[in-house]
């Protein structure tokens, strides 16, 4: 049973050692990732299980990644370093949480036995500006929109109903994995909130939490 979701976006610039004084959206995106994760450890979950896009796989407690890429020493979750960046930005925003309980990754289907709490890791359109790294759509900003809309009033259906295609044209990577949330959440009376939406650099952010009964 899925009792509560959290979505979250994963730029490197949301751990403090690789954004390094970058602008201040990115230190209030960081503190209301913090404020969401808190509320999505409160509904006293049996396990988090971290859900983003890629290749189909899952990964156990033991399951872990790293930030060397991006050229600081930056661990999170369990001893290797196997996950994608998605699935390590939550990993580390659950290490900086202190869960200290059951966990695991996903980038398919997620297992939803007992209190099941879902930190889903995903980003909007990278087309929102001129110096976005997808460069200028007019549309991008209409699609975050929608999401944004979705997740602010629990609209399962909304997220279900996504363009794909147009998410894949807007380069909107977190769009599959937000389909899935509404897929898994169908049916539930979802009390939301959305803590943020902003698009610094160019790219699409929300930050919401869902807190889910029946």
């Amino acid at each position: 049973m899925i009792v509560a979701a959290t979505v979250c976006p994963h730029p490197p610039l949301l751990v403090p050692e690789v954004a390094r004084g970058a602008a201040p959206e990115v230190a209030a995106l960081l503190d209301a990732c913090d404020g969401a994760v808190g509320a999505l450890l409160a509904c006293a979950p049996t396990q988090v299980v971290v859900v983003t896009a890629g290749a189909p796989g899952c990964w156990g407690v033991a399951a872990g990644g790293s930030l060397r890429g991006y050229g600081v020493d930056v661990h999170a979750g369990g001893a290797s370093e196997e996950l994608s960046l998605g699935l390590t930005l939550g990993a580390w925003l659950l290490d900086r949480a202190g869960w200290q309980g059951s966990r695991s990754y996903t980038t398919a289907a997620p297992d939803t036995s007992g209190r099941t709490a879902l930190l889903v890791m995903a980003d909007g359109s990278a087309r929102r500006s001129e110096k976005a790294p997808g460069y200028l759509d007019p549309r991008a900003e209409g699609f975050d929109s929608t999401v944004a809309a979705a997740l602010a009033t629990g609209d399962a259906d909304a997220l279900v109903e996504l363009d794909l295609d147009l998410a894949e044209e807007l380069l909107a990577t977190g769009a599959p994995t937000l389909a899935l949330l509404g897929s898994v959440s169908k049916g539930a009376d979802i009390t939301a909130r959305l803590r943020c939406e902003t698009a610094p650099f160019g790219v699409g952010y929300w930050v919401a939490d869902w807190v889910m009964t029946g």
